[in-house]
């Protein structure tokens, strides 16, 4: 999958910008606050059809304008082209040129994977967020496991009402049981799937990149443990009419990062914990790969900043084996010659090729 073209109007700090890019690497260069993550986000958000960084979409369009307009045209993808428009009263998805009425037939025709600063707040996070995490990327993959997880939503959100109720009708609880088993079946399937493969190439990219043999890996943390989904709501249903809550469930689960069998967040160091991420993030990559068959697009926010110079070819190798990367950075350090990226400049929003030209205002 490669993003051909990017075209922006309204969006962010941008009032007009069209970008093209080359299948390798893509770097923006600029000084902190200019607009270089913005890029990142406006592709983010035609992935995802939302914000890596804000819940409010209105943040998006710029300041005294009535809309944003954000649009790219892939190669090597089942779809041409994708188009957001984000206004005051929502949003409008565009494939190929043509409206679709559910963000499922959007969501994931452009797959990226991001890694930013902000990724390592995810050992110190909630629960949810850790969740979160794990739900985007399938979901990225799977239009089905999206309706599940809305199916899922809808279920435990009618089942928690019942509970609040002073005497819950105990038929219709468990005619809900058996609802939200199903449904959570499926999702718990999807998870432990993903979690496994990701497994299978996170120990070595992580050696790879930061030169440390230490054994790492991520856990996927159940409710279900030692009982059947239906068999662990039955047991927590006492505790679910004391508390008028659903106390156990895919929504209560987890994620644990390991490093030789004890979690990083306990052992592990700030540089460890951030080759840690970015080894999860280029897994994610891979695993992509492996189970739909296209490579994603890397994008790294400023990644270099905290790396040796030693990590940061080990990087730089990664991207060349085959993937195109979006990188953002304050700084060029001079064996960037060696790899050829294309080049953009930026400044106050105004971004400027190698060539010298200007192709935004």
């Amino acid at each position: 999958m490669i993003i051909k073209r990017l075209q922006l109007q309204n969006f962010r700090n941008y009032d007009q910008a069209l970008l093209n890019f080359q299948p390798g690497l893509n770097v923006f260069v600029g000084k902190n606050a200019q607009g270089k993550t913005n890029i990142l986000e406006s592709l983010v958000y035609l992935s995802l059809s939302r914000s890596h960084r804000l819940l409010d979409d209105q943040l998006l369009i710029r300041y005294g304008s009535n809309f944003a307009d954000v649009k790219c045209e892939l190669q090597d993808a089942k779809v041409q082209n994708l188009r957001a428009i984000i206004h005051h009263q929502g949003k409008s998805l565009f494939v190929n040129q043509q409206m679709v009425k559910k963000s499922t037939n959007f969501i994931g025709q452009l797959n990226v994977v991001l890694f930013s600063p902000d990724d390592l707040r995810i050992f110190l996070d909630a629960p949810k967020e850790r969740r979160r995490l794990l739900d985007q990327e399938i979901s990225k993959l799977d239009s089905s496991y999206v309706l599940a997880l809305n199916q899922f939503k809808t279920v435990l959100k009618d089942r928690n009402a019942l509970l609040k109720e002073n005497q819950p009708d105990l038929t219709l609880l468990d005619l809900l049981d058996d609802q939200l088993v199903k449904v959570e079946q499926y999702i718990y399937n999807e998870r432990i799937k993903f979690i496994q493969q990701l497994n299978q190439t996170l120990p070595k990219i992580y050696q790879y990149l930061s030169g440390n043999q230490a054994m790492v890996q991520v856990q996927y943390v159940s409710f279900q443990k030692d009982h059947s989904l239906q068999e662990a709501h039955r047991l927590a249903r006492e505790k679910d009419l004391l508390y008028h809550s659903t106390t156990v469930g895919i929504h209560r689960d987890d994620l644990l990062f390991l490093m030789d069998d004890v979690p990083i967040i306990q052992r592990g160091s700030q540089g460890e914990k951030r080759m840690f991420m970015l080894a999860f993030k280029m897994s994610i990559l891979k695993t992509i790969e492996l189970l739909k068959g296209i490579k994603a697009v890397l994008l790294l926010d400023d990644v270099l900043s905290e790396l040796d110079t030693t990590r940061q070819l080990q990087l730089l190798k990664f991207v060349a084996s085959g993937y195109q990367c979006m990188m953002t950075t304050t700084t060029l350090p001079p064996y960037f010659q060696q790899v050829k990226p294309q080049l953009f400049h930026i400044e106050n929003g105004m971004i400027q090729t190698a060539g010298g030209a200007y192709e935004s205002r």
